[in-house]
């Protein structure tokens, strides 16, 4: 007898792990994944174990969201220590790799002293022995190369820490992700599958495609005593067909956040794709994947933070993803880990590095990389830019975290791309402290205001008002705030009228207007339609009313 097909349901999510921690784009490579185990994942652990109860009440405080606490709602001791056991057990290696580059950092801070680094090779640890190049800057200041391409074939780099958990919701409401684990839950299917694995296409192919429900039985090997709750993540329901876009326009789509699809008839082109993915009733109208095209042309990245690459998005989609484009990266300092590999690792192919004032062009469509400043809390971090974005003569740049502390870096870019038509730019111009992101990776702790001082910033008023006047775009889009819901789980931003940012946009935004700049912030959802001759056709506030 012919079996029934059936989809995906479009609220299923399809979560990825690393030992039970939300998988971000640092827990891959193998020195970066080992200082947030040991800097991280077993600080806030044994932090739970000591006192489970300053946790409860920690994250009942909106002050404290985003801080280095579990959130539960109720006692689970007994398992934080279970994954702690298992944790120091499985990742034995990262735990010594951790501990050997801590050591190593502290041999050049004393003993390298602006003579020749060549007497220090025998002192460094074992295990990094041949994995790192010592080095010093021009002043004297020593350093160290990871090469990275040689420690992902070590016993360092163990995709088996990898799974992926399956579950459906309802709402937007998650618990802060890099301060809380996901243990087992009777709702959720946790498959051990690591992110290259083919078959994660296979069932994301079914959120369009239906398939028989044994078959990815089958093929994931699902226990019998696991599928009763199996079958309920599945529809008999086809979800709505895309609309391809085909006219002789330019199609824009914000889907929120820094993501921005942009569509003619022959190319589309999506910019950080960290998307509502998720299809459930919601008061705040909103895109979802069911917007995105069958196959996107371009995926491109602007840097390396959880907000602007996110595997959630990235895996489901990796099967309709042509090309993804990539910052060139660095070379092997700890804190700027290589994006190319972190993706490739990840199981896509056709990555693509683009370089500052670099071109990709495609007919009349071209993607130039914009260098940026700041937002990086002044580490020496190379894998970042904006893109801008020609579509026959009309000109669009996307400036997602640039702080433009200097001004005369986009006075240069002028000069060699002219005004813009319309500027994409961020302005979460307060952000978080150095030590909120890139804590693990230090190994000498940072005095509180030193900290402080260093921060994830866009750009306030003063500098979004300059790089204004610097491209004289006609139209202005304040984004990449952090502020919609579905955000809130990797951002931990929840503004109020009285926060700097929304002051701060707001009178951006009254400057623009009072130019005769059209300048909005933008928030939800929003299309915009042009014409080849730079008009606006259609602009509305949201889909529902388009």
């Amino acid at each position: 007898m012919k079996e029934d097909l059936y989809y995906l349901k479009p609220n299923l999510v399809i979560e990825p792990l690393f030992e039970r921690w939300y998988a971000w784009s640092y827990l891959i490579p193998p020195a970066t994944a080992a200082r947030n185990v040991t800097g991280r994942h077993l600080k806030i652990i044994n932090s739970y174990i000591q006192a489970p109860q300053i946790h409860v009440e920690a994250v009942k405080n909106p002050k404290m969201k985003g801080g280095p606490f579990m959130d539960f709602g109720r006692d689970r001791v007994a398992e934080v220590k279970a994954l702690k056991a298992q944790t120091l057990a499985s990742q034995q290696d990262l735990v010594l790799l951790s501990e050997a580059l801590k050591e190593l950092d502290q041999l050049l801070r004393d003993q390298a002293k602006g003579y020749s680094l060549e007497p220090l090779y025998e002192k460094v640890p074992d295990i990094l022995k041949g994995y790192v190049e010592l080095n010093y800057d021009l002043n004297n200041q020593p350093s160290f190369r990871i090469v990275e391409s040689l420690l992902y074939k070590s016993r360092y780099y163990n995709d088996k820490s990898q799974s992926i958990a399956l579950w459906l919701t309802e709402n937007d409401e998650r618990p802060f992700v890099l301060s809380t684990p996901r243990l087992n839950e009777p709702n959720v299917v946790h498959l051990e599958l690591p992110f290259k694995d083919g078959r994660i296409d296979e069932i994301a192919k079914m959120k369009y495609a239906p398939n028989t429900i044994s078959y990815l039985k089958e093929l994931l090997d699902i226990p019998e005593e696991e599928m009763e709750l199996f079958n309920t993540f599945f529809t008999k329901e086809a979800p709505a067909p895309y609309e391809k876009y085909d006219g002789d326009k330019i199609r824009m789509r914000y889907f929120g956040h820094a993501c921005i699809l942009i569509e003619t008839k022959d190319v589309s082109i999506l910019v950080d794709p960290l998307i509502s993915y998720y299809g459930y009733n919601a008061e705040l109208s909103r895109f979802s994947d069911m917007h995105l095209p069958p196959v996107i042309d371009y995926v491109l990245i602007t840097h390396n933070h959880q907000d602007h690459i996110l595997f959630e998005t990235l895996l489901p989609l990796r099967h309709r993803i042509r090309n993804i484009v990539v910052p060139r990266s660095g070379y092997g300092q700890l804190q700027d880990p290589n994006l190319k590999m972190i993706l490739q690792h990840a199981g896509f192919k056709n990555v693509l590095e683009l370089e500052e004032m670099g071109t990709l062009e495609m007919g009349d469509c071209k993607i130039t990389g914009i260098p940026f400043f700041g937002e990086h809390s002044d580490l020496s971090i190379a894998t970042k830019i904006c893109h801008y974005i020609s579509i026959d003569d009309y000109k669009i740049m996307f400036a997602a975290d640039s702080c433009v502390i200097e001004p005369m870096l986009y006075q240069h870019v002028q000069k060699e791309i002219g005004d813009l038509d319309v500027l994409f730019l961020g302005m979460e111009c307060d952000g978080a402290p150095l030590s909120w992101l890139y804590g693990p990776l230090l190994t000498k702790e940072l005095p509180r205001d030193m900290d402080s001082s260093r921060r994830l910033a866009g750009s306030n008023f003063e500098r979004g008002s300059s790089i204004v006047d610097i491209f004289h775009p006609s139209e202005l889009y304040v984004y990449a705030m952090g502020q919609e819901p579905w955000l809130e789980f990797i951002s931990s931003i929840k503004y109020t009228d009285a926060s700097n940012p929304i002051i701060a946009s707001n009178k951006l935004i009254q400057e623009c207007t009072g130019k005769g700049i059209t300048a909005e912030r933008l928030f939800g959802e929003k299309e915009i339609l042009y014409n080849k001759n730079k008009e606006a056709v259609s602009s509305p506030a949201s889909l529902a009313n388009a």
